[in-house]
């Protein structure tokens, strides 16, 4: 999930961006809209924070030792096998 900041900061910088700085009937409104707008958009883009990315690398690096040191048990007992 987004962060809530990042949003209200992308928002803000929107709405200056567009009203000019200057106090804009509607604005308000048109700032909600663009959170809105721009919540929908990254909930569909299913992107993840950088803590939840951070730890599912780690879950990966540790699969990842388990494989080789199971590739490495099964070449020994595949060695041993043979050697009989």
């Amino acid at each position: 999930m987004i962060n809530p900041q990042l949003i209200e900061g992308l928002t803000e910088q929107f709405t200056q961006l567009l009203s000019g700085e200057a106090k804009l009937p509607g604005q308000g409104e048109m700032k909600e809209q663009v959170k809105s707008l721009l919540q929908g958009t990254f909930d569909r883009l299913d992107i993840v924070s950088r803590e939840e990315f951070d730890a599912q690398k780690a879950v990966l690096l540790r699969t990842r030792e388990q494989v080789e040191a199971l590739e490495q048990q099964l070449l020994a007992l595949d060695k041993a096998a043979q050697d009989k």
